[in-house]
């Protein structure tokens, strides 16, 4: 074989390696990603069907429900409201009338949350939190 052609095939299966590593990182990555929506978005029905995505909202006071480790509440946007199912031990600072996240997917009308999140201070809420409060209040008559 001559050293060119040699050349050639090396520098072939180094781009398809390098290719195949790029498609499979590529693939790892959006699988993994969760997308932030809204609850407005959501009711909407503005949401990714059958895959795990993020709702952020205020927990909307008078309706957290405890049952042992189940808990029911209402995540809302001042706007609309969805209503989260979790089960597990929550974050300490989750509380009504707080700033939360929450990952899952919808079920049958409810959200089935598998991570929830709480904000960790009382100044701080996530940028695209604040933009969607803010939008639903100046939405709402």
């Amino acid at each position: 074989m001559k050293p060119r052609t040699r050349r050639a095939l090396i520098g072939l299966a180094i781009l398809l390696a390098v290719g195949t590593a790029a498609a499979l990182i590529l693939n790892a990555l959006n699988s993994n990603i969760a997308l932030y929506i809204t609850p407005t978005e959501v009711v909407a029905g503005k949401y990714p069907q059958g895959k795990a995505f993020r709702i952020g909202g205020m927990v909307k006071a008078g309706s957290v429900q405890r049952d042992g480790l189940d808990v029911n509440f209402v995540l809302t946007d001042t706007a609309q409201d969805v209503n989260v199912r979790y089960r597990g031990i929550l974050p300490d600072l989750f509380k009504e009338g707080q700033g939360a996240v929450v990952q899952g997917k919808l079920e049958a009308g409810v959200f089935a949350a598998s991570e929830v999140l709480a904000k960790h201070d009382e100044n701080y809420m996530p940028p695209e939190a604040k933009a969607a409060l803010d939008a639903a209040q100046k939405a709402r008559p």
